[in-house]
């Protein structure tokens, strides 16, 4: 009875109506008659479609055929004035032949060359449609089978056209095809079947073609008004159900809900019962005690609901009461996992912890004013917003709403500890009293670990933004990870269908030669020239007049051996390569990063669109 009900609630979906369209009343109705009313109808609607889709064939049939009378017409009108054109000029005036005569004369001279009649070599036709797509590679097949022994000529339609198999519109061409042979005549239907053209009959009689084109413009006025009486009546059929169609559905929903609750239920057959075992929280025992009496006295059940503890060796599971506040913070736990029966619930810490962890990575306290309206809007108007069907995403944010509103306020407080507010620093709590000193192998003045950097981030993550970017204006398919993965492997082949703009691969070269000619310009150049600093320095050093004391003269010469041990070129040198390594496999690692997961996201919102799969 559910199938029945969705199969005719998506027949008023597709005739553009809706079930509640135009309201009308029923009386009550059991389900033994309501399943005997489906049926009915079920059967009354798979007539009513079975003999529009015959007639809705049988006109498109109709139509197409109209199309080639009207289009062959006049290529054989045409061709047939030429002839006589070409026959009046040609004509022998001392014959006294007339114009008609000359039309009927043989095109080919061969065949007046030809004594015997049976061998004479006939030119046969056929006329059809064929879609526009496949029009060239059927010309190509054509003239390949009968080696060129063929003519074809092609009227293109205006209007796309209605095909008789699939039913759906497309643009299709009228061709008249000539041959000679009967072989020809096999192989050309065989390739018309292959190429799904509709072949239809044209007669060569002039007076032949304007009585068929009559009788077939006939035929479609009458089909025409049989199709417009059959779409009525299934009109018809749809205000008759009325808006009875959701009660319908409503009766039989709770009918089945009520039969799956019998089927877990057991049977005792010696006390004609049926048993329901189950758990159930200790403090919920006296409302089910209390829901099962008032549905006994409402049934008008002469027998009561025995409500019996069973003791049980089975560790019950886990079940956690929540309120409008914490169900968020508990769904976020058993995102991971459910706890085991009589264990601590995480669920409790992470109502302090997963706002506070997000607000020590995300310590703005701009940003957390604008989470804050945000979230204060959906608590002040959750019953409003309550009561409403919400989107994916502001559902989401709606089930959220008190999550991010301790995300808010935690992040408003961090924020003020790390005196950021979109990345702004304001002085509310004066200056600090500590002083960060130079690094000690500092390159003062000197931007050279800064540009190959910005040079490298931006050859990777910036272009693969740029591509993204891109990507969502043009509305195109390509794939990143493959343009991505190729610029490094094969950087000069041709990117063909991944392509996004003009000049793409010499862009990917040159992004590439750049990412390359960064990685020696952060490893070589600050080592070096800290290494010549060191020596400028030591070359310029002054020193004083040396003391009677030995001891005074010990002391400066530790001071000066202490001074040169300071600078090791190895290690600085080791220093900047464990850095610059750290700094390209990080970036190459999150381009990967933020690749696979832009892809993961389009991925879902695909699968969403066609219903695979939920965005949560």
């Amino acid at each position: 009875m559910g199938r029945k009900i969705r199969y005719i609630q998506d027949q008023i979906a597709k005739s553009g109506k809706t079930s509640s369209y135009r309201p009308l009343t029923d009386k009550d109705i059991n389900l033994n008659e309501l399943e005997t009313k489906l049926t009915e109808l079920e059967a009354e609607l798979l007539e009513i479609n079975a003999n529009t889709d015959r007639l809705q064939r049988t006109h498109s049939e109709l139509t197409e055929l109209q199309l080639v009378l009207h289009k062959a017409g006049v290529l054989f009108g045409s061709a047939r004035d030429a002839a006589s054109t070409v026959q009046h000029q040609g004509a022998d005036t001392e014959n006294g032949s007339s114009i008609e005569e000359a039309v009927d004369y043989p095109l080919l001279q061969e065949q007046e060359m030809q004594t015997d009649p049976s061998k004479q070599a006939r030119l046969g036709f056929v006329t059809g449609l064929i879609s526009k797509a496949k029009a060239a590679s059927f010309e190509r097949i054509i003239f390949r089978a009968t080696r060129g022994n063929m003519f074809l000529k092609q009227a293109p339609i205006e209007d796309a056209v209605l095909d008789p198999a699939t039913g759906e519109k497309v643009e299709k061409t009228v061709f008249v095809l000539f041959f000679s042979g009967e072989r020809a005549r096999t192989k050309v239907v065989k390739i018309c079947e292959a190429f799904g053209a509709n072949r239809y009959h044209f007669p060569d009689d002039p007076n032949r073609q304007r009585q068929m084109k009559s009788e077939v413009d006939m035929r479609l006025v009458e089909l025409q008004s049989t199709l417009d009486a059959g779409i009525h009546h299934r009109d018809n059929v749809f205000n008759s159900i009325g808006y009875n169609l959701e009660k319908w559905a409503v009766m039989v929903r709770r009918e089945k809900a009520v039969y799956v609750t019998l089927n877990m239920l057991s049977i005792d057959v010696t006390r004609k019962c049926l048993v329901a075992e189950g758990w159930c929280p200790v403090s919920a025992k006296p409302k089910i005690h209390d829901a099962l009496q008032r549905a006994a006295h409402v049934s008008n059940s002469q027998v009561n609901t025995i409500f019996q503890v069973l003791h049980t060796k089975e560790t019950p599971p886990s079940y956690f009461e929540t309120n409008k506040f914490t169900s968020a913070f508990q769904e976020i736990v058993e995102a991971y996992g459910v706890g085991r029966y009589q264990e601590a619930n995480p669920g409790c810490f992470t109502i302090i912890t997963f706002p506070f962890l997000f607000a020590v990575m995300f310590g703005d306290w701009g940003h957390g004013i604008c989470l804050l309206l945000g979230a204060l809007y959906l608590v002040l108007n959750e019953k409003k917003l309550g009561s409403k069907k919400l989107g994916d995403t502001m559902e989401m944010a709606y089930g959220g709403r008190y999550v991010i509103l301790l995300m808010a306020m935690f992040s408003i407080y961090t924020g003020f500890i790390y005196n950021e507010f979109f990345s702004v620093s304001f002085g509310f709590f004066g200056g600090s009293a500590y002083q960060c000193p130079d690094p000690q192998y500092s390159v003062k003045n000197c931007p050279y670990q800064f540009i190959p950097q910005l040079l490298f981030l931006n050859a990777l993550f910036g272009y693969l933004s740029f591509l993204i970017i891109l990507k969502w204006c043009q509305g195109s398919k390509p794939d990143l990870y493959h343009i991505m993965i190729y610029m490094f492997l094969s950087p000069t082949e041709d990117l063909g269908e991944n392509q996004l703009f003009i000049g793409q691969t010499y862009v990917q070269i040159v992004l590439l030669l750049v990412a390359l000619v960064a990685v020696p310009w952060m490893l070589f150049p600050k080592p070096l020239i800290m290494r010549k600093q060191h020596i400028q320095k030591m070359h310029g050093r002054t020193y004083g007049f040396l003391r009677e004391s030995d001891t005074e003269s010990t002391d400066l010469e530790v001071d000066v051996e202490h001074d040169e041990e300071e600078f090791e070129f190895s290690e600085v040198f080791v220093h900047q390569m464990i850095h610059t390594i750290e700094f390209v496999l990080n970036s190459v690692s999150n381009t990967a990063s933020y690749l696979r997961l832009w892809a993961l996201s389009c991925k879902k919102i695909v699968l969403y669109r066609h219903g695979s799969c939920s965005l949560d």
